[in-house]
């Protein structure tokens, strides 16, 4: 009874799947999401000066104050302007997307979007002082200011290019020179735009722009980080998975700037002695809330390794068990399925908001520190809890009460579901039979596939929302390649990085939670000679683990089938 109900709400949350899909593809959420990609070298890489600077004072060991500001230099100058980087890359980005829609000949120059955005933000966000400028709003403080300035820049570029005010030169003249030229206009519409902005702003407020909003915005973030706040946005990062779109992709974008800044202040207050108090950060999405990956998979991943009985669960236990430690769990999503899959749609959002409560609960109840370092996403979940609370002593409690909590929420679930499926293999019917197994090449198969790649070979692409899933089909077809003696590479990449290199490839195939996204490849392939193609989650998984077949799932893309 209850399986049928939860049946016919999958249904009609799935009949919203379009509307859902056009909130992922927002190009503004999009900018927000590929700026920080972009720069997640520079989160990672100046976090590591902060763990050798402060890690060791957890044992007793304090470098001198030298060393210590020599190790905080480079921290400071990376992430210290990392709202100024971000202004850069969203308006870069959100650029590149007006591009794709513009004609040929009228096209915006990325990196004089870029150059205005940067003034910009210090005209909004710079106070004279004595001796020189004021830079506290150059780091997670200016966040919120770099994005509002990124989508107006952009669109004062995209307004001035679209309707020809620009400065146009004659035929004659370098193509270099006369781009100068064409940005001089919006280059100085925007400048003065923000600079008679600022002026009046200062005027009738009496502070910068960048204080001023985040004032407005501080009760919003004090909101996110209550119970409330932790539900829904990773609620909804889970349910936006569970319906087969990438929910970090839409939710992440909102929220952000509140990562980046608490873990900022959390870090002030654990260097000044006090309570690092902020919940919401980088590391409680990737830690705690979805532990494993979106949903908290760790835990179901481990039961179908240990736990079941149905052949095919055991089989994507056997198969995901790495890539899950590390937070890559599309194997698990696709492979039980978790996606759309009735079964599993109650403990799929309970467990990730369970989890982050109960993360809550420890900070402002038992006195634990909030994140206070920020780590790559790929570190195994309880480590990363560990080391990102700076080996907090309540943080070894906790690790491994989630993944209890965790194993108490699924493991009904889990049980109803693999009896189903120990049935249906009984006879002799099971789900991953009710999908087409992608078949290994025959002899003249891979006799005609090599005719097809003579010369140069064959260059992939494969994209997801990270890099991470997409490694692992850009790897099986390079094995099936090598295993057949065929000259095809391939290559992952995230989604929204493949912009400026689609000539380079023969094929672009989407990973399954960037589906939504075919349409608009399409678009940017054609005329360019280059296949764009997309498949369904089980199949994704299945080719992963058959290198040949997704060798010929590759070929048979290029070729047109």
């Amino acid at each position: 009874m209850q399986t049928g109900i939860l049946e016919k709400l999958v249904m009609r949350i799935e009949k919203c799947k379009p509307f859902f899909e056009k909130v992922s593809n927002n190009p503004y959420l999009r900018a927000i999401r590929d700026g920080f990609i972009s720069l997640i070298p520079v989160i990672l890489f100046s976090s590591l000066f902060l763990l050798v600077a402060f890690v060791p004072n957890i044992w007793g060991f304090f470098w001198s104050d030298k060393v210590t500001g020599v190790l905080m230099k480079a921290y400071s100058f990376s992430m210290g302007i990392f709202a100024v980087l971000m202004s850069m890359t969203v308006s870069k980005s959100l650029a590149d997307n007006f591009n794709a829609k513009l004609h040929q000949l009228k096209k915006i120059n990325p990196v004089s979007v870029m150059a205005a955005s940067i003034i910009a933000f210090f005209l909004v966000s710079v106070d004279d002082i004595q001796g020189g400028i004021a830079i506290g709003y150059f780091g997670s403080k200016g966040l919120i200011t770099s994005f509002i300035i990124a989508f107006i820049v952009a669109n004062i570029y995209k307004f001035c290019v679209k309707n020809n005010i620009t400065i146009s030169m004659p035929k004659e003249v370098p193509g270099n020179i006369a781009q100068t030229f064409a940005d001089l206009i919006p280059l100085a519409a925007t400048v003065v735009f923000f600079w008679l902005f600022d002026f009046a702003f200062r005027s009738v407020t009496a502070m910068n722009f960048s204080s001023w909003i985040l004032e407005v915005f501080k009760p919003l973030f004090q909101a996110a980080d209550g119970y409330a706040g932790l539900a829904i946005i990773f609620g909804a990062m889970a349910f936006f998975w569970f319906i087969g779109i990438h929910g970090p992709s839409i939710v992440e974008p909102a929220v952000s700037a509140v990562y980046i800044a608490n873990v900022e202040a959390n870090f002030l207050l654990f260097q000044s002695g006090e309570h690092a108090v902020n919940v919401l950060s980088q590391g409680s999405q990737y830690f705690v809330a979805t532990l494993g990956g979106t949903g908290a998979t760790l835990v179901p991943m481990f039961m179908c390794f240990l736990l079941a009985k149905s052949g095919q669960l055991k089989a994507i236990g056997k198969a995901s068990a790495i890539p899950v430690c590390f937070g890559i769990n599309e194997p698990v999503l696709f492979g039980i399925p978790l996606v759309l899959n009735p079964m599993f749609f109650i403990p799929f959002i309970a467990a990730p908001i369970a989890n982050v409560w109960l993360l809550r609960f420890f900070i402002q109840n038992l006195g634990m520190n909030g994140f206070i370092y920020n780590l790559p996403w790929t570190t195994p979940g309880p480590l990363g809890l560990i080391l990102g609370t700076g080996f907090a002593t309540m943080a070894f409690v906790l690790a491994p009460l989630l993944l209890i909590v965790d194993f108490v929420i699924y493991y009904p679930f889990f049980k109803a579901y693999d009896d189903i499926l120990v049935s249906k293999e009984a006879e002799g019917e099971t789900e991953e039979d009710a999908v087409e197994s992608p078949k290994a090449p025959s002899a003249p198969v891979v006799a005609a596939a090599a005719r097809e790649v003579t010369g140069e070979g064959k260059k992939v692409l494969v994209l997801c929302a990270n890099g991470a899933t997409s490694g692992m089909l850009a790897k099986s077809i390079n094995k099936g390649a090598e295993a057949e003696s065929l000259p095809v590479s391939a290559t992952a990449m995230a989604y929204g990085q493949h912009k400026s290199v689609i000539a380079d490839f023969d094929l672009i195939v989407l990973a399954p939670q960037m589906s939504s996204m075919l349409g608009e490849l399409e678009a940017d392939v054609a005329g360019q000679g280059v296949k764009a193609a997309s498949t369904s989650g089980a199949i994704y998984v299945k080719l992963t683990r058959d290198p040949v077949g997704a060798l010929k799932f590759a070929l048979d893309k290029i070729k047109g089938e």
